[in-house]
């Protein structure tokens, strides 16, 4: 499919996209990736501010981010260009941005003004801690989420002090919330024609991804602590050594499997100890069954584990870098790795869709564009000449 060919399930919808770093343009990809018609909105380059990450605009985590889209630089403090953006927003079924939550105010151009001209509009905001309350004028970053929101309490090694995962964690979880909020708002406005406001926070969503650990503090007022590899409550689940590395065992807290386990490392006689006898006991003493397990699972290479887990249907897997996690032949299978031809770059790989649609799939149809690439193009298409373009241009209002 040639750049700048639209199609997919979302294939209808214009998105005028204002989001900067992650989260926003995460939730951006998504909508993208089944068939919206993104317009990134910049800053003319000359005004020498850099939307793209500096230098690293054409580095991996830019062009992954921001593929499937056209982009248009405007100057939204130019009072022409703010209301170039007006227009727009009034043939736009979603407007994302992730501001400062005055910024929209201030510029005119929050979700209370554009829907009087456009009330079908569907409006997203991504902030750090929310629109409101006494945090909202904070800056807000993965690592200081992963924080306040109990991850990094809760991650890590027995006693080691908090540990940040290993990947924006609230970034990206945020970013997905927010793409469920707007389709979720799309399909409500197909019965009653009106958009609405979605909001969603770094500080919410990572509160949400903690899922099961923060029902232990709401319901059971249980305090989670770090567990490290293991898992807080079903023992043993873990990394073990082997006699070449590392591997994971799973699920071995419920009996069937501990029992399947057992049997399958041919050490039956764990089974007749009291102390492991129960999921609860196994739980409690976490620390010797551990090391038990690990004197044996050294005895063999992790490739020999995994066969002879696979037999016994208990769940085990290797633990891979990322070159090998590519290299997997069912990441291969799968395809997640998705091609793409770049101007400057040449053919790269995406990181793909990890949903499939049996009719209308994901599709990555372009790689990221150039500052302002589509500015001339888009502007004619919003009725401006050609005179106009180039006064716009020698001005820095696009």
């Amino acid at each position: 499919m040639s750049a700048g060919v639209r199609k997919g399930p979302l294939a209808r919808f214009r998105v005028l996209d204002l989001t900067r770093l992650r989260s926003g343009p995460t939730a951006v990809r998504q909508l993208g990736d089944w068939g919206a018609e993104i317009i990134k909105i910049e800053t003319p380059e000359g005004l020498g501010v850099s939307d793209g990450w500096g230098d690293s605009r054409l580095g991996p985590d830019f062009q992954n981010l921001h593929r499937n889209k056209k982009s248009l630089t405007l100057n939204l403090k130019d009072p022409e260009g703010l209301a170039i953006f007006k227009k727009m927003a009034d043939t736009a079924d979603v407007i994302i941005e992730n501001f400062r939550p005055d910024v929209k105010f201030r510029l005119g151009i929050d979700y209370e003004s554009l829907k009087l001209t456009n009330p079908g509009l569907v409006y997203a905001s991504v902030s750090g801690f929310g629109q409101d309350g006494p945090y909202a004028k904070r800056p807000g970053y993965d690592q200081i989420v992963q924080g306040m929101g109990g991850l990094m309490a809760v991650t890590g090694l027995p006693g080691q002090g908090p540990v940040r995962a290993g990947i924006a964690v609230a970034d990206s979880a945020t970013g997905l919330y927010c793409a469920l909020g707007i389709l979720t708002a799309l399909l409500e406005r197909e019965e009653s024609g009106q958009g609405q406001w979605v909001q969603t926070s770094l500080l919410e969503s990572m509160i949400g991804m903690l899922d099961f650990q923060a029902a232990r503090w709401l319901i059971g007022k249980e305090v989670p602590e770090q567990a490290g590899n293991d898992h807080p409550t079903s023992i043993p689940t873990g990394v073990f050594e082997t006699s070449d590395g590392y591997i994971n065992i799973a699920g071995a807290g419920a009996q069937q499997m501990w029992e399947r386990l057992c049997k399958a490392m041919h050490a039956e006689h764990l089974l007749e100890r009291p102390e492991y006898k129960t999921g609860k006991l196994r739980s409690a003493n976490r620390v010797p069954l551990n090391a038990e397990l690990s004197q044996i699972t050294r005895l063999c290479s992790t490739q020999e584990w995994i066969r002879r887990f696979e037999e016994a249907s208990v769940a085990s897997g290797p633990i891979y870098r990322m070159d090998e996690v590519f290299d997997d032949p069912q990441t291969k299978h799968l395809g997640i790795a998705v091609p793409v031809h770049h101007p400057e770059l040449g053919d790269i790989k995406v990181v793909g869709q990890p949903v499939g649609l049996s009719r209308t799939p994901s599709e990555i149809r372009s790689a990221t564009p150039a500052r302002g690439s589509d500015t001339e193009a888009l502007m004619r298409e919003f009725g401006y000449s050609s005179e106009q373009i180039a006064e716009f241009q020698k001005r820095l209002v696009i």
